[in-house]
């Protein structure tokens, strides 16, 4: 099996061991849309290697150390213990929310990490890998506490730009040394930093420069990636600053009682950690996933923001301490929404649980999917096309392909399906797309996989139009036809919901239980469900509603207190391709409740429909309205032929007044609704006769 980052072939062959981590969330504020583009990519991945039947594990944690965390439990008034403890539960109810199931979620601040922590640093130390030196830095003397870069503010040195941090501009993009900030101050207690000398501990990237140039340049990074980290070798390896001065929030350097390690050389050391709690709880063999001669496979899925972390100083770490090297680190580009960076004034910074409370978070897995490619391209959330791509896909293809199939199986033949399949090349055709599939999930390809799926609901949705079994039933001498292609509706359903299962977990749950089975693996693709009892349907996805993407965006406002800021992310930022194929219609303006009670609904039967000369778009219907007829002009030609219309019951507005037109006169509207084209639909009254509907009858 290939180990490159781009090119991965799927084996169903053979049983893999795998070990898959996402970038540990920071302990200090809540989770939002931009970090679960990460989580959601990699749940999406782990969920495909489980359904291929090979042993693979998905472990993240809390990062759980670091100054911020120390002043925001001092601002609280409770232990940083207390702040962690509180954060990992919020972040791990958003997480299994937004079904992102790990194996293990754990925290940095744990006895694992600590062990690990000092086992590698000491192996680093004993190999002549770490050095110590004295350094000059900024310096609180209010708080007595050295200040990280962020922790100053000042005037740009290069623009003058006022409140900019203490290592970049935010303003020109300049980056310098806190001691060049004019006028800086210390932005925990407002006072003047000064400078102060303390020893520092620092690892010796330069010594595992050979190594890095070669692994770097191995497949085990994306192309892009691996192009970048090339600068970093031309401008020289410089050593790294592994320790942090007292007072902070984090494990002891051994040896020391005022020292403690940076809180990036522990946080990926949490990916080893949480494995190992998860190891010791389940009889895991630890060592043949992290020996340095492992032949299992490691992947870490991290943002374009953290790849010089995880690309240089993480593989020299793991590789003189002993420890096996990543098979592959996958990074991903940023989130914007709207094209734009995420927003606090513009209620685009929006928060897990603050999406949850109005949205399905499985409209937000499907769209991501439907966006992610395999390189470090940003993503853009449109929350228009978000809104229509889920409606037109989810709710307008997939979904409608069993409600328009398991009533005929539920009140014509027992809720069973027929005893083989009617339509064997075209189940095949399904079946025969798993390959291909698979491999574009196995390539992190998610947009790839889902336009394949999305082509073949189409095919399905063809074929039952085709068929059309809502007509076949009516006509004595039909009914087993109408049981075949309702059965081969559903079992291509099956099968087009077992190739969306990574994406969508819990309606593939729902499925499974509607479809009456146990589970659902990838193989069962291959094989129809013949003279089997299914259960009622129910609904399964709801479509999305404008006003509750409107509702996430005002609580978003409301929420983080409007302010004119951009937010800068840590996963997250730019515009990607629009292909919905439908187009935002404005909303006219708002009629009352008084006005709509106007309106008075009827059934009709549409007696005849013929072509109206040298006209593109209509059709003209004769209506029986059950003793009453009326003549409509309905824009509706591009969906029917007119033969296919007579004898159908729709709904059509009765107290619509009379229209003259050049063609006649039209009195009154029948319903429908699509994008139009060939997806238009008239309103159909359920069940028609049989279930008393009569023309004249008023809709309520």
């Amino acid at each position: 099996m290939a180990t490159q980052a781009n090119s991965t072939t799927v084996q169903n062959n053979s049983k893999r061991k795998i070990l898959v981590t996402s970038a540990l969330p920071y302990a200090n504020g809540s989770i939002h849309l931009g970090h679960l583009v990460e989580y959601i990519q990699t749940d999406i991945w782990v969920r495909f290697q489980k359904m291929q039947g090979h042993e693979c594990y998905y472990v993240c944690a809390d990062d759980a150390h670091g100054t911020p965390i120390m002043l925001r439990a001092q601002s609280e008034g409770i232990t940083p213990e207390q702040l962690i403890a509180e954060t990992s539960k919020e972040h791990q109810a958003d997480f299994k929310d937004f079904a992102i199931a790990f194996d293990n979620y754990y925290s940095t601040h744990s006895p694992e990490n600590r062990f690990f922590s000092e086992t590698i640093y000491n192996r680093l130390n004993d190999a002549g890998h770490i050095s110590k030196r004295t350094i000059s830095q900024a310096y609180d003397p209010e708080k007595e506490m050295f200040l990280p870069d962020r922790f100053i503010k000042g005037e740009c040195p290069k623009c003058g730009a006022a409140d900019q941090y203490g290592d970049n501009c935010e303003v020109c993009g300049a980056t310098y040394s806190p001691t060049e900030l004019k006028n800086a101050v210390s932005a925990v207690s407002g006072a003047k930093p000064v400078e102060k000398d303390s020893e520092h501990f620092f690892f010796k990237l330069p010594d595992f420069e050979p190594m890095l140039k070669e692994w770097t340049a191995s497949g085990h990074l994306q192309d892009e990636v691996s192009n970048k980290l090339q600068e970093w070798f031309e401008a020289g390896l410089q050593e790294w600053d592994i320790s942090r001065d007292k007072p902070y929030f984090g494990f002891e350097i051994p040896g020391t009682t005022d020292k403690y390690f940076y809180v990036w050389l522990d946080a990926p050391i949490g990916y080893i950690a949480s494995f190992k709690n998860l190891c010791d709880r389940e009889g895991i063999d630890f060592d043949s996933f992290w020996e340095s001669d492992s032949q299992s496979e490691l992947y870490h899925f991290i943002g374009k923001d953290i790849i010089y972390f995880h690309g240089l100083f993480w593989p020299a770490m793991l590789h003189g301490a002993g420890f096996r090297t990543p098979t592959a680190i996958f990074a991903h580009g940023f989130l914007t929404v709207d094209g734009q960076k995420m927003s606090k004034s513009r209620g685009t910074f929006i928060k897990a649980r603050t999406y949850l409370e109005q949205l399905n978070p499985e409209y937000l897995r499907y769209y991501f999917a439907a966006k992610l490619g395999s390189g470090v391209t940003d993503l853009d959330l449109n929350l228009e096309d978000f809104r229509l791509r889920v409606n037109s896909d989810l709710v307008g293809k997939v979904v409608n392909i069993a409600s328009r199939c398991a009533g005929f199986i539920k009140k014509k033949f027992n809720s069973t399906l027929s005893e083989s399949v009617s339509e064997p090349q075209l189940f095949d055709q399904f079946a025969d797309a798993a390959d291909a599939i698979a491999q574009h999930y196995e390539d992190r390809e998610f947009s790839k996989a889902v336009r394949e799926i999305m082509a073949l609901a189409d095919q399905a949705n063809q074929y039952i139009d085709e068929k059309k079994p809502w007509q076949a039933i009516k006509e004595e001498g039909r009914e087993q036809e109408v049981h075949d292609v309702c059965s081969m509706g559903l079992n291509l359903f099956r099968q087009l919901i077992i190739y969306l299962a990574p994406v969508l977990p819990v309606m593939a749950d729902k499925v499974a239980d509607f479809l009456n089975l146990d589970s659902m693996n990838w193989d069962d693709a291959q094989t129809p469900l013949t003279n089997h009892e299914i259960k009622k349907f129910k609904p399964l996805m709801m479509r999305v509603e404008d006003e509750r993407v409107q509702a996430v965006i005002d609580a978003s406002k409301e929420e983080l207190k409007a302010t004119q800021s951009e937010v800068k992310q840590d996963s997250t930022a730019s515009k990607a391709d629009n292909d919905s194929p439908l187009s935002a219609v404005p909303i006219s303006e708002t009629i009352n409740f008084d006005d709509f009670a106007k309106i008075d609904l009827r059934i009709a039967r549409i007696v005849k429909a013929e072509h109206v000369e040298k006209a593109d778009k209509l059709l003209q219907l004769t209506l029986d309205l059950g003793g009453e007829t009326r003549n409509v002009f309905a824009g509706i030609k591009s969906a029917y032929k007119p033969e296919d219309l007579e004898g159908k019951l729709t709904v059509m507005v009765a107290n619509l007044a009379p229209r003259k037109m050049r063609f006649g006169l039209s009195e009154g509207m029948v319903l429908a609704a699509g994008p139009g084209g060939k997806d238009l639909w008239i309103l159909n009254p359920d069940g028609d006769q049989e279930n008393g509907a009569q023309p004249g009858m008023r809709v309520k």
